[in-house]
């Protein structure tokens, strides 16, 4: 070979090279569009609606998210090319079209030029009854706006309303209550918790809530279906040993903003990457001590009419089938506590006879429990307690405990109006001989049906029928101080569904009291049994009397309920015939919708 020929062979590798290190650039792409463009942030305006509300407009621009097809958004959203942004940050430079199935060959990165008419859909600015669109082609998408969580107002929302955006940092998953209805899930920079959990009523607790309201996202699946099958999230699918917990962390969030229903959204144009950083608990958690107590909500055990048939009844299951796929998930969280006496809220008030919800739940408990291993529960020499439909209940472990005297309840007219009476039971410790008095409670709910006067919501970040609650407080301090199971023993553990976070009036009133919340006791930071909205936080309490305390060892909670989505409960509703055999597992997760709590004793 000569060496003119090896020159060129170089020289033809080198630009061959060269041209494969060199971005390649797509050919211009120009649009002909009939009539004059407005710029889609001359539309969207600087205000929460479009100044062009009405006005029939032309815009050419870059498809940046296609959810046209049957099942999804219903259109497309657009965004200006760089070159044509606007200075103004406040002026958005995206906008939704909705335009169902207006083209089969949508696609993302493509330019397109159309002509509508601008709309604002339950606050979403839009653009609708598209007359025409014409696809020009190919070009490089718009560049993605970074988000950081949290935001500096809401009005950051607005700002980039239909535009790409994208989350470089991790976010938290800190709600899936509509992962399994809508396809939602929330997502917040770390965890957020109720205000009243970490901050005090009033000005502080008001302080986090308008830092939480600043501090999520919700995250969509670019559907507008209800009750989704498969559920997208996590990647694979929602499974019931593949879980989507609050907790667990995302990462790669990027899609278009959107807003709908009074919440802003992301409409994902990629899948995230969700990490599993919460991790179901395999086992209940070990605390020390010989004595273990537990408090734990049941979310409506209602066993129609006791024979098999009544359903479906004023609260709980709809049908029989779901009363025994509740009641399966529900003895497996019971057995799993290994509790040897256990407080129940959220219990039919239905009696203690053999057609009663506790004597259904403590016969199928007897029935799961280890050889050698049985439970009874207490019952006291009234019909039943209080008027409500639900009620409290004890239930122990007669291999570790017997009662001691009789069980002790409250006058109706001794408490505030709809509060449930407490159910108190002294126990004696076989082993040790000594003994200790366990009072089960479930206050008012936060509900605002009916709530009147002082009870309505004062906006200090308790809620409604806060009085009401703290009124019961009083009550039960007042009536424990009377010695109601006469065994004059001051070892007294006030357990159960206080309706209230960790700082608000009922709790402060039960420590200034002389009881110490253990939870806060033990807990290195914020406790949780619940998440309501996003914002989880204790509901459920253990409170020690001066005494005890000392003899307390440990408090936890067992994580296993509140993190878990809705759809893997027992219940059939809203899933498809599918679901309903695959989104169920016999298990104690989302047994219900409180954690239970454990407190571990050892008594002198």
């Amino acid at each position: 070979m000569n060496k003119i020929l090896i020159i060129a062979l170089a020289v033809a590798l080198a630009l061959l090279l060269v041209i494969q290190l060199v971005p390649q650039q797509r050919s211009v792409v120009t649009c002909t569009c009939a009539g004059t463009i407005t710029n889609i942030h001359d539309i969207q305006g600087s205000g929460d609606k479009s100044p062009l509300v009405g006005d029939k407009v032309t815009v050419e621009a870059v498809v940046v998210g296609d959810f046209d097809k049957t099942g999804e958004l219903g259109g497309f959203f657009l965004q200006e090319e760089d070159r044509d942004a606007d200075s103004n940050p406040n002026t958005s430079e995206g906008i939704f079209v909705h335009a169902m199935n207006a083209t089969a060959n949508i696609e993302m990165g493509e330019l397109v030029c159309l002509t509508g008419t601008v709309a604002e859909d339950k606050g979403l600015t839009e653009i609708k009854s598209v007359t025409k669109i014409t696809v020009c082609g190919m070009v490089d998408l718009p560049s993605a706006v970074s988000i950081t969580l949290p935001v500096d107002s809401q009005d950051a929302w607005e700002h980039v309303e239909g535009m790409r955006v994208v989350f470089p940092r991790k976010l938290t998953v800190t709600d899936t209550y509509g992962l399994g209805r809508y396809g939602e899930v929330m997502l917040a920079n770390g965890r957020l918790f109720s205000p009243t959990e970490v901050a005090d009523p009033g000005k502080p607790a008001q302080a986090v809530m308008a830092r939480n309201a600043l501090n999520h996202i919700v995250l969509d699946d670019g559907s507008v279906a209800q009750n989704p099958d498969p559920i997208i999230y996590p990647a694979g699918g929602l499974a019931t040993n593949r879980p989507l917990r609050n907790g667990d962390e995302a990462v790669g969030v990027q899609g278009v903003i959107t807003y709908s229903y009074g919440e802003y959204l992301i409409e994902p144009t990629a899948m995230p990457s969700f990490l599993n950083t919460n991790p179901r608990p395999a086992i209940s958690p070990k605390v020390v001590g010989n004595l273990r107590v537990a408090s734990f909500n049941v979310e409506n055990y209602f066993n129609g009419d006791g024979c098999g048939a009544g359903f479906p009844t004023a609260r709980g299951a709809a049908t029989l089938t779901d009363f025994e796929r509740q009641r399966d998930k529900l003895v497996k969280a019971l057995v799993g506590l290994n509790a040897d006496i256990i407080g129940l809220m959220e219990i039919e008030n239905d009696g203690f006879g053999p057609q009663s919800a506790i004597y259904n739940l403590v016969q199928g408990l007897n029935a799961a429990a280890p050889i050698g291993t049985s439970y009874a529960y207490v019952a006291p020499s009234v019909d039943q307690l209080g008027t409500d439909k639900i009620t409290v209940a004890l239930v122990y472990r007669t291999q570790t405990v017997n009662t001691v005297g009789d069980p002790a309840t409250m006058a109706m007219n001794d408490l505030p109006e709809m509060n449930r009476p407490p159910l108190a039971q002294t126990f004696v410790d076989k082993a040790s001989g000594t003994e200790l008095t366990i009072v089960a409670n479930h206050f008012k709910s936060k509900s605002t049906s009916l709530a009147h006067g002082p009870d309505r919501d004062q906006k200090d970040g308790q809620g409604c029928w806060n009085s009401n609650r703290t009124q019961a407080a009083t009550a039960l301090l007042k009536w424990l101080a009377t010695d109601p199971t006469t065994t004059d023993d001051p070892d007294v553990l006030i357990i159960g569904d206080l309706n209230c976070y960790t700082h608000e009036n009922p709790i402060t009133t039960l420590t200034a009291g002389g009881y110490t919340d253990l939870m806060s006791h033990f807990s290195a930071g914020p406790a949780y049994t619940y998440v309501y909205k996003g914002e989880a936080g204790a509901l459920d309490h253990a409170l020690a009397s001066t005494s005890l305390l000392s003899q307390v060892k440990g408090a936890a909670v067992w994580h296993i309920d509140a993190d878990e989505p809705s759809v893997l409960g027992y219940s059939s509703s809203y899933k498809s015939k599918e679901q309903v055999e695959s989104l169920y597992r016999n298990g104690p997760y989302r047994a219900s919708d409180h954690d239970p709590l454990i407190i571990g004793i050892k008594l002198k």
